[in-house]
């Protein structure tokens, strides 16, 4: 365990890290948006939204490879990271600056999102999730993915086409994107740097602060694979680019439904604790899910800071229910 000072060091060089990471994956996932043609909802959606899950996919995996609980703390990684990312991390950022929200993202993303969930309840409500369950989950997400890349891809060959009739400097129009691909892959790196010295700095603070394990592990570890899409939502809503939050925030929760557990079970098929399994922590997910999209709905495709507040206390709710005797 770290002491005092490097606890803290660790701790604010993880979050600058963070933010100079995150700055950079939204500035090179803009660019690249407009040099392919593709909007910048669609690029939040499958290339930072998988990005920034890839701490919640790794976190579940290790845990799956470890016997004693490993389903427990996949499926329960994956509730508190979406609940995490449509109340705490939705609810800032409306606080920010009210998130605008495409009338496309309602009819289709928002309900493909709220499907996914929904979607679980079969394969778990029996407390087992078997390798073929498993393997189907895997199966949809790989088929949303390829709608919607394969989507993008024949919208944006009208731009290609319309760049070589301009006359544009296609040689230097491919070293821009080139160099907007590094900025994309060193921000996805940069964050999971960031997210793991952060988390570390705050796990050794919380030990020497007295916290429990039970405590540091429902706050700081589980907020912790959440950071990558906060920071990254934060940057993106202080420089005004909501789809790219949109994308994130409802693309991450897809990927975790689908992906984390798709690819935990395919690993090691596991057991689910009941309550997890279809039990209360299942519905409170769905509940959150649904009333994100009722706040875009209510305010005419648009979070306001009202909501925000609201999704902020509801987060704050489903922490003192964390700490309540089971």
């Amino acid at each position: 365990m770290m002491n005092t000072f490097m606890a803290v060091i660790s701790l604010a060089a993880g979050v600058i890290v963070l933010w100079k990471s995150a700055e950079l994956l939204v500035a090179g996932a803009v660019a690249i948006a407009e040099h392919f043609g593709i909007s910048s909802l669609v690029v939040g959606l499958t290339v930072v939204a998988m990005g920034t899950s890839a701490p919640e996919v790794a976190a579940s995996i290790a845990g799956v490879l470890h016997k004693t609980g490993g389903g427990d703390l996949a499926v329960g990684n994956v509730f508190g990271s979406n609940i995490a990312n449509l109340a705490l991390v939705g609810g800032l950022i409306a606080l920010i600056r009210p998130l605008e929200v495409q009338k496309q993202t309602i009819s289709r993303e928002i309900p493909v999102m709220i499907f996914t969930a929904l979607l679980l309840w079969p394969f778990i409500y029996n407390s087992f999730l078997s390798r073929p369950e498993a393997l189907i989950l895997l199966f949809i997400f790989i088929v949303l993915v390829y709608l919607t890349v394969y989507e993008a891809k024949h919208k944006s060959i009208r731009t290609w086409k319309t760049n070589n009739q301009a006359g544009k400097d296609l040689e230097r129009d491919r070293r821009d994107a080139k160099k907007n691909i590094v900025y994309i892959v060193i921000g996805l790196a940069g964050l999971a740097l960031g997210a793991k010295l952060t988390v570390d700095g705050a796990v050794s603070i919380g030990r020497l602060a007295g916290l429990s394990e039970a405590v540091i592990a429902l706050t700081i570890i589980a907020l912790g694979t959440s950071l990558p899409e906060l920071v990254t939502c934060v940057v993106a809503a202080v420089k005004g680019q909501h789809d790219i939050s949109v994308g994130n925030l409802v693309g991450s929760n897809i990927f975790n439904t689908l992906l984390v557990i798709g690819a935990a079970g395919t690993i090691r098929p596991f057991t689910i604790e009941r309550r997890l399994a279809g039990g209360i922590d299942y519905w409170i997910m769905i509940a959150v899910t649904v009333a994100f999209a009722l706040a875009i709905v209510m305010g005419r495709r648009v979070i306001g800071r009202l909501a925000g507040i609201l999704l902020l206390c509801a987060y704050a709710g489903y922490v003192v229910y964390l700490y309540l005797p089971a």
